[in-house]
């Protein structure tokens, strides 16, 4: 079992930056990929970066490349995501999850957290 605790949303203008903190209980957590996701009102769930046990693979949405960086501490059982250069499109609920294989598909993530807010006013 894997408890995922989300922190560090919030309001930021356009062109602002956030940095979002998942915290992992269990001592599992490095047998883990990590994936972060985010939910617009009347969307779908969507995956927005993806990152591997160790920590050498990284995967990013279209839309976020360039300007969120995913990374990990296994030392800490944390999984961020950087956020930078926001834009209004970027508001969403932002949840980390975790899953035994590095995939951007929703079904394969088995542990998730309750999610942050972020909103991005233009």
């Amino acid at each position: 079992q894997v408890q995922l605790v989300e922190s560090g949303g919030g309001l930021v203008q356009a062109g602002g930056s956030l940095r979002l903190s998942c915290a992992a209980s269990g001592r599992t957590f490095s047998s883990y990929a990590m994936g972060w996701f985010r939910q617009a009102p009347g969307l779908e769930r969507e995956n927005v970066a993806q990152i591997s046990r160790g920590g050498a693979i990284t995967n990013y949405a279209d839309s976020v490349k360039g300007r969120f960086t995913i990374s990990r501490d296994n030392a800490k059982n944390t999984v961020s995501l950087q956020m930078n250069s926001l834009k209004p499109e970027d508001t969403a609920v932002y949840y980390c999850a975790a899953g035994r294989s590095l995939t951007m598909a929703r079904r394969e993530y088995e542990y998730w957290g309750q999610g942050t807010q972020v909103t991005v006013s233009s």
